[in-house]
C-alpha cells in the first residue's frame, strides 16, 4: 500500500491528522488495561475493550474501505460478522450480550486489524477525491469519540464487578466548587433549537426548528452527591409516591437503594470510580442514576427534570455552569425525531433514527466525553432504566 501512496500527489493531510489523532486516543484509553481486562463483558449492555477497538475499525472498513478503495483486501471475511454492532441492512451480527465470549481473535490480533485499517484509510485519503469521503470520515471519528466513552463507561463497570476493586487509573477525582444553585429565569417565548449547520453534527440533531416554552427556571449546577444523600436518608427510595411506576419497578425488582457504585459501610458512603473506590464526596456532581431515579429526586426537591428544548435554549444563552464536562443530564424529552427529520439513505442511516423509541434524552457531556465532541444541540440517549452511563441531574421549575 505504501507504494501507491507514493504516487499520489497533493493530499489533504488535515483530515488524515484528525484521524490519526482519534485512533491514537481509544488506544491510549486502552493502554493502562490488561489483555484480560479487554476481554472481559460484565453485562449484555456493555462491551468488551476489545471489540470496541475492533469495532471502531470495522466501521472505516465497511463504510468507506470496502466501497472507496479499490483492491482492499479486509484482514479476515469473519470480522464482518464478529464486528458489527447493529447495522442490520449491513449483514449479520454476532449476538450483543455474548461479545465477551470472542477469545479469538487475540487482542494483538485486533491492534493488527487496527494497523491494517488505518494503512488502507491513509492510503484512501491520499488517493481518493476527498468529496467521496470526507463527511464519512468526520462521522466516522465522532462515532469513535462516543466509543472512548463507552471504553471507560464499560471497563468501570467490569472492575467495579471485581473483589478487588482494581482503579483504572491512579489521581484524585474531581472535587465540587461548593457554590450554592442560583436558578436562572428564561422568558417564554418562541425558540429555535437543533443544530444550527455550522460544523459537524449527527443526524439526530436535525433539523433545526421552532419550539414555544413558557417561562421557567433551571438550576445553574448540577445536583450533587450530598444533595442526593438527603434523598436517600429522607427515604427516597422507600417511597413509591415519588416515582413512576416502572421506575418502582425497578427499585423492587433490582433492590435499588442509592446510585450506582455506592456502597455504604461502617466509615459510611462509598463510591467506585475509575479511580477505585473512594468516600462519597458531597460536593461532587452526582453521576450514575436512572432516568427512574432522577425523576423520583425532582420530585422530592419539589421540581422537575427540563425539557431537552429548555436545556439547550439555556444552555444557548450560557447561562448554565458545570454543563458539558461534569455528567450527562436527563432530560423529560423521550428520544423522538424532530419535526422534518429524514434518516440518511442506506445501513448508515441506522446510526440514530431506528432507536427513537422508549428512550429519554440526556444533554451535556460528562468527563469521559472527549474534549470538543460535545454541543449544545448533542442529543445523547439512553433507557430509562440505564445507570452505568455518566448521567447526572439539572433541576427546573415552573
Amino acid at each position: 500500500m505504501s507504494s501507491r501512496l507514493q504516487r499520489c500527489e497533493g493530499p489533504d493531510l488535515l483530515p488524515e491528522r484528525q484521524y490519526r489523532a482519534v485512533r491514537a486516543a481509544t488506544e491510549a484509553l486502552a493502554a493502562p488495561l490488561s489483555s484480560e481486562d479487554c476481554q472481559v463483558q460484565s453485562m449484555p449492555d456493555a462491551s468488551p475493550v476489545k471489540w470496541h477497538l475492533a469495532h471502531t475499525s470495522w466501521f472505516f472498513e465497511t463504510f468507506l474501505l470496502t466501497p472507496l478503495l479499490r483492491g482492499y483486501r479486509p484482514v479476515d471475511p469473519a470480522y464482518s460478522v464478529l464486528f458489527n454492532s447493529y447495522y442490520v441492512g449491513v449483514g449479520e451480527r454476532h449476538p450483543r450480550g455474548r461479545r465477551g465470549l470472542l477469545t479469538r481473535p487475540s487482542l494483538e490480533d485486533v491492534y493488527a486489524y487496527r494497523r491494517h485499517v488505518d494503512a488502507a484509510m491513509a492510503e484512501m485519503m491520499a488517493c481518493v477525491p476527498a468529496a467521496s469521503w470526507r463527511n464519512r470520515v468526520e462521522l466516522g471519528l465522532h462515532h469513535e469519540q462516543q466509543h472512548q466513552e463507552l471504553i471507560l463507561m464499560d471497563i468501570q463497570h467490569a472492575l467495579s464487578c471485581n473483589p478487588l476493586q482494581p482503579a483504572y487509573r491512579a489521581g484524585e477525582a474531581a472535587h465540587g466548587d461548593g457554590a450554592p444553585t442560583q436558578w436562572v429565569g428564561v422568558p417564554g417565548g418562541l425558540y429555535e433549537i437543533g443544530h444550527d449547520g455550522n460544523g459537524f453534527a449527527f443526524d439526530n440533531e436535525a433539523p433545526r426548528h421552532r419550539v414555544w416554552l413558557e417561562r421557567f427556571e433551571i438550576a445553574d449546577r448540577l445536583v450533587t452527591a450530598g444533595d442526593y444523600l438527603r434523598f436517600i436518608e429522607a427515604g427516597g427510595y422507600r417511597s413509591p409516591q415519588l416515582w413512576l411506576s416502572d421506575g418502582w419497578a425497578a427499585v423492587e425488582a433490582d433492590g435499588w437503594a442509592a446510585p450506582l457504585y455506592w456502597r455504604e459501610g461502617g466509615d459510611g458512603w462509598t463510591c467506585f470510580s475509575l479511580e477505585g473506590r473512594k468516600p462519597v464526596d458531597p460536593s461532587v456532581p452526582l453521576l450514575h442514576v436512572s432516568y427512574y431515579e432522577a425523576d423520583a429526586f425532582a420530585r422530592w426537591a419539589g421540581c422537575r427534570l427540563p425539557t431537552e428544548a429548555e436545556w439547550e435554549v439555556a444552555a444557548d444563552q450560557s447561562r448554565l455552569r458545570q454543563c458539558d464536562d461534569r455528567a450527562w443530564q436527563w432530560t423529560a424529552s423521550p428520544y423522538v425525531a424532530y419535526p422534518g427529520y429524514v434518516p440518511a439513505t442506506g445501513a448508515i442511516g441506522e446510526y440514530n433514527g431506528k432507536f427513537m423509541v422508549n428512550q429519554f434524552v440526556l444533554r451535556g457531556g460528562s468527563p469521559a466525553t472527549p474534549p470538543g465532541h460535545s454541543r449544545p444541540s448533542y442529543r445523547n440517549f439512553y433507557p430509562p432504566s440505564a445507570r452505568w452511563a455518566f448521567s447526572g441531574i439539572r433541576l427546573a421549575r415552573g
